[in-house]
């Protein structure tokens, strides 16, 4: 038997409790890839990504057969300070220094001298490291050490970040890009003229439970009338705010039984108001219980590289309203037919009405995620990038 090929996946955290896109989308890779190559993960001890407070134990932990191996942040992330230069320290992200850049990163962390030195000192028991997503130091500082053994999902899409100049040159120094949707390949192709961006639309496949219930769902939270769903982080950047703010004035406006359901840790205050259903981070099985019976799910984030979670909905035939703002999902929901956009209050109010009041079946949707996002076609992907 040919021996498998040893590869390191790298995210800024990993483990049972973190739930972010890039963190989940690099896990479930792995679970996937592993009857194929040997895959550790590299990673921090971070939990939290706000603070990358260290949570976990360092080491290795083995999660669902996957081996994840720790390494110390080696400072809390100070918020003010790191807000305060963002906003004040650097010009406008296209004029700034190189070297400004570059603090800005140091703050951004998460920093562990721990994993840099691992990396730098075990490149040559790895056949391929791939990094996922751009933006943190985990990527931008480690990546350079392996470059020639480097692939790099970069999850990257319009937002101020990736305007800095220290770009252009970091993206020539992967082997091949992993790209999640053709808004992100066509995106950094326009913003980088310059950088053959080498590289496969990859996406990601759903796999959904075999027992889904919305009943058990609705007497675990004890919801029992319409509801829009909303899974994610629950932030002032992911949209989550406005979005609460246009579902209270909806509400205001047509005295509608409906409420809106919020899975996902929250970092901003929640109004308590009995349209408004708050049930904190929820597991894969709850999740699927609760897109079985929605209304519709609505994502509010601006800036998005592939929406997994309208992937699952599309999977159990469940349309979507999306934030305008990101041509990702405005993307998705085309190529699909399953979802509409909102930009500003009258348009989310048009569109959530129409979208109420039409009663219309999505029977065709789960086919569409069937045949566009098959693990068996994303695996065949992974595989042919190493070769």
């Amino acid at each position: 038997m040919m021996k498998k090929q040893k590869v390191a996946f790298i995210v800024q955290r990993s483990g049972k409790e973190v739930n972010g896109g890039a963190e989940s989308y690099c896990f479930t890779i792995a679970e996937k890839m592993k009857k194929y190559w040997d895959i550790e993960i590299l990673t921090t001890c971070a939990l939290d990504y706000m603070t990358w407070e260290n949570y976990y134990d360092e080491g290795i932990e083995v999660v669902n057969d996957i081996p994840i191996r720790r390494f110390k942040v080696d400072e809390v992330r100070d918020i003010e300070k790191f807000n305060n230069f963002y906003k004040n320290g650097m010009p406008e992200a296209e004029t700034t220094t190189i070297e400004k850049a570059e603090t800005w990163m140091k703050l951004q962390g998460p920093n562990s001298e721990n994993l840099t030195a691992f990396i730098k000192n075990n490149s040559d028991k790895y056949d391929a490291f791939i990094f996922f997503t751009y933006i943190y130091a985990t990527t931008y500082f480690n990546l350079p050490f392996v470059k020639e053994k480097a692939y790099l999902a970069s999850f990257a899409h319009d937002e101020r970040p990736i305007y800095l100049p220290i770009w252009k040159d970091f993206f020539k120094k992967p082997k091949k890009m992993i790209f999640s949707t053709v808004e992100e390949k066509n995106f950094l192709q326009k913003q980088f003229p310059d950088v053959k961006f080498d590289g496969d639309i990859f996406g990601i496949g759903i796999d959904k439970p075999n027992d889904i219930s919305n009943i058990r769902f609705r007497q675990k939270y004890d919801i029992y009338s319409p509801y829009i769903l909303y899974i994610g982080r629950i932030d002032e950047s992911k949209g989550v705010h406005d979005l609460i703010q246009y579902f209270l004035k909806f509400i205001d406006k047509y005295k509608i039984n409906i409420k809106l359901v919020l899975a996902g840790k929250s970092v901003i205050d929640i109004p308590k108001n009995e349209f408004i259903k708050y049930i904190g981070f929820i597991d894969e099985q709850t999740k699927f219980d609760a897109i079985e019976d929605c209304e519709l799910l609505v994502n509010s984030s601006p800036f998005e590289s592939l929406s997994m979670v309208l992937l699952e909905a599309w999977s159990m035939n469940r349309p979507v309203l999306v934030n305008r703002i990101s041509d990702v999902m405005v993307g998705q929901c085309k190529r699909s037919g399953g979802g509409k956009s909102y930009l500003g209050y009258d348009s989310f109010e048009n569109e959530l009405k129409s979208m109420l009041d039409e009663n219309k079946y999505y029977d065709t949707l789960s086919s569409f995620i069937e045949s566009e996002y098959s693990w068996k076609v994303i695996e065949n992907k992974f595989l042919k990038l190493l070769d």
